[in-house]
């Protein structure tokens, strides 16, 4: 038997989105080329929202509206409560994103996409930041918000990373946003899809 010894030079430290191209059955359940990835990757945002960090919120407490607008992109807007200091600006998170680190699977998804807008608002203050994967082409912008606070993440996934044949599920009734480990009760929250892509009739459906 050969003996090797191992040192810093033997081992491949990947950047987040590295690694999430390289391993993404870690963070949505199947590998490439698996017919599941697509909605995997759904059930996988809207879970999030659901089973927050406790950092930002309760356990099924936060509310979502998931929209599909073509086969290969969508948003996630939530009621994200936001508690920016003076003067008014976030503490950014991966590469300078406004994702920060407790959205995991939500940066997870945009290393998969090849263009995303994050937009974040409270108390009268948006801020908005388009980016390719995770990695911002721009400092965050001020845009006028909507009323309240809250988060919205716009995804176009890349066939570079997703595969050529990837699309969004039509089948929203039977997505699963909770998954074996979920043990608490329900509560306020909900995450609702709705799917208006076209060519397909409208359609709407409530998680809870």
């Amino acid at each position: 038997m050969t003996e090797h010894s191992y040192d810093a030079a033997d081992i491949d430290v990947l950047e987040f989105d590295a690694a999430v191209r390289k391993r993404p059955g870690m963070y949505f359940g199947v590998g490439p080329g698996n017919p599941r990835r697509p909605t995997n990757l759904l059930c996988a945002v809207g879970r999030h929202v659901l089973h927050p960090a406790t950092s930002v919120a309760g356990e099924h407490t936060l509310c979502g509206l998931l929209e599909i607008t073509s086969d290969s992109s969508f948003t996630i807007s939530m009621d994200q409560s936001h508690a920016w200091e003076d003067p008014g600006t976030p503490v950014l998170g991966y590469f300078g994103s406004l994702l920060r680190p407790e959205w995991w699977l939500l940066a997870g998804a945009a290393a998969l996409s090849g263009r995303v807008a994050v937009e974040m608002w409270c108390a009268g203050r948006g801020l908005r930041q388009v980016h390719t994967g995770i990695r911002p082409l721009t400092a965050p912008q001020a845009f006028h918000p909507p009323q309240g606070s809250g988060t919205s993440v716009s995804f176009i996934f890349d066939p570079v990373y997703v595969g050529p044949h990837f699309v969004l599920p039509t089948d929203l009734e039977g997505l699963d946003l909770h998954g074996p480990d979920c043990w608490e009760p329900a509560g306020t929250g909900h995450v609702l899809f709705r799917d208006v892509r076209r060519g397909r009739a409208a359609q709407e459906v409530l998680h809870r």
